[in-house]
């Protein structure tokens, strides 16, 4: 995935009175009818303003929640009209069903809604008809949703192989930023891996020991890897029966000539509340009835000290229980070490999947990373080696 490999908006011409597909993503957290995080709404102002602004009919596709193909009002985009209107600074207008002669009639400059794509069942399946039908509606699509790029569905894939092609302004930033980061990095690289499990990131781990320098595992996962070097972990979150792929782990990081960082100080306690009695001891020293819920400050002014001496860092999950006071403190630490040095100028941070960015969020530091991904499925297959079908399309 290189920055350089699909067309973007300085490659589209002129596009006034013509009708654009843009593909984005407004699948946003709403509670009685009210969006309470316009993060997604707010990515895609660049693309649409900028395509409004030359003249084009911005038709904008969209999918909300998972309404399996078929019509149910709880899941209409119509309630997200006027929260994107309101982020826009412009009228946006709403169709339930395009129609050639309604898009025809749209003044130049026109920003659309069209209804939840994944009303239509052929959506999902990426069906070739219906890509066809939607496709007439527009001279030309834009993906700007690299949060569902992971997705070969219709309005993220089918789309691509039937008009003009381009990556919009969020899309290719995050492009750009990852093949950055990933792609085409400048080493050394570290890779912060952390969160409850290691069956969920296996994949992660084994692609991470190929490309990159250092692994510093943390959170629960950091656990099954302890306890498979022989730690006695007591009671805390733990896959014992991941032991013999932990140590495969750690054997082909070893070829690869990758260091694996794990703590060896961790912060343990015999309840998972909120602030109750703690200890901080060696990972030896974890008593029976212990769970460890976090980095030690030993370990972390350690883990820091790696941060230092790389030029990349690409961070996925906590390093503990962050959520649950005073477990947040490795993440938090860490973290703000990552911002220090990208404001210095001597650490590109890439970092995304959903628990990621509400730790640097919690942390005081999404803004001060050189890049935060909002994608979670997409960002996480990406760290995975995965191809993104709807970045391939684009590519094609």
């Amino acid at each position: 995935m290189t920055g350089n490999t699909f067309k973007t908006l300085d490659d589209i011409g002129d596009v006034a009175g013509k009708a654009g597909l843009v593909r984005v993503d407004l699948n946003v957290p709403m509670a009685d009818g009210v969006v309470t995080d316009d993060t997604r709404l707010k990515a895609v102002i660049p693309t649409v303003i900028e395509l409004a602004d030359k003249g084009a009919k911005v038709l904008l596709l969209a999918h909300f929640g998972r309404p399996k193909g078929e019509y149910k009002p709880e899941f209409s985009l119509e309630p997200v009209v006027a929260p994107l209107a309101e982020v826009l600074g412009r009228e946006v207008a709403f169709m339930p069903r395009p129609s050639s002669d309604a898009i025809a009639a749209l003044p130049d400059g026109s920003i659309v809604m069209i209804e939840n794509s994944r009303f239509a069942a052929g959506e999902e399946k990426n069906d070739p008809g219906m890509a066809k039908m939607i496709a007439a509606f527009g001279d030309f699509y834009v993906n700007d949703a690299f949060s569902a790029a992971h997705r070969a569905h219709v309005t993220t894939e089918g789309l691509a192989h039937l008009l003009p092609s381009y990556a919009g302004r969020s899309m290719e930033r995050e492009l750009n930023a990852l093949n950055r980061a990933l792609g085409n990095p400048e080493h050394p690289v570290v890779a912060v891996v952390g969160g409850a499990k290691v069956s969920s990131k296996l994949d992660v781990l084994r692609q991470m020991v190929e490309k990159v320098d250092h692994l510093i595992i943390g959170g629960g996962m950091a656990n099954t890897f302890l306890a498979a070097r022989g730690v006695d972990v007591g009671k805390s979150l733990c896959e014992h029966d991941l032991a013999d792929t932990a140590n495969e782990i750690l054997e082909a990081a070893e070829k690869a000539d990758c260091t694996v960082h794990l703590p060896y100080d961790v912060v343990v306690s015999k309840e998972f509340a909120p602030n109750p009695p703690t200890r901080t001891v060696n990972v030896h020293e974890v008593a029976a009835d212990e769970m460890i819920l976090d980095v030690g400050p030993a370990a972390v002014e350690a883990l820091s000290d790696v941060l230092k001496t790389c030029k990349t860092l690409v961070w996925n999950g906590p390093m503990g229980a962050f959520e649950t006071p005073p477990f947040d403190m490795a993440t938090v630490a860490l973290a703000r070490t990552a911002a220090a040095l990208t404001k210095e100028g001597q650490l590109l941070s890439v970092a995304g999947g959903g628990d990621t960015v509400a730790a640097l969020n919690h942390a005081g530091v999404a803004d001060e990373f050189s890049f935060v991904s909002t994608a979670g499925g997409a960002f996480l297959e990406w760290m995975e080696g995965k191809p993104l079908p709807g970045v391939e399309a684009l590519q094609s």
